[in-house]
């Protein structure tokens, strides 16, 4: 189990690694292209707006495995920890059935884009390739979910682990104190 979770982690965090670089040369090309020589590249916005949508659907269960989400938690933290685990867990099933739902969705909505054969206005692609991320993206923020869900039952976490602002904000401001002494 650890080596595919191992797997799933690498894929993952190359995949996006990949897609912010891609992202990034292909902006810049557009505009060197567009500002220093008074032309384009007919492709390049439709193909940012579509690894944009990769990007988000991958970043959505990154963020679920290293806690980055911003959640709003006040009311959860101020309960007792059983009931908290049993709150979250309650909020796992409700993010899995999510997940499951919007899964079943992207995958009639894939096979019929399929079916009809619509391609991509710029790229000339099939549409449902490039609409995949849906399914993809969605299976793997089940996983997540799931892989949370196994945490709690097995008291290994107490809920979601949201990014803490505040808290960051507050480090940064004692740094900044201390380095000025």
């Amino acid at each position: 189990m650890k080596t595919i979770r191992r797997w799933l982690n690498g894929i993952e965090e190359g995949v996006i690694s990949l897609l912010m670089v891609t992202i990034t040369l292909l902006v810049v090309a557009e505009v060197v292209a567009r500002f220093v020589f008074n032309t384009g590249i007919n492709w390049a916005q439709e193909a940012t707006l579509h690894l944009s949508a990769w990007m988000v659907l991958f970043g959505a269960s990154y963020g679920v495995k290293v806690g980055c989400h911003i959640g709003v938690d006040a009311f959860v933290r101020l309960l007792p920890r059983h009931i908290r685990r049993l709150v979250s867990f309650v909020a796992v099933i409700g993010s899995i059935v999510y997940c499951a739902l919007f899964s079943w969705g992207a995958w009639f909505y894939l096979k019929k884009v399929y079916k009809i054969g619509i391609k991509v206005d710029d790229l000339h692609i099939a549409k449902w390739l490039a609409h995949s991320i849906l399914l993809i993206g969605l299976i793997l923020l089940g996983i997540r979910f799931l892989q949370l869900a196994w945490q709690i039952l097995t008291d290994k976490a107490d809920g979601f682990a949201f990014a803490d602002e505040a808290k960051d904000a507050m480090h940064l401001v004692d740094t900044d104190e201390q380095g000025s002494k």
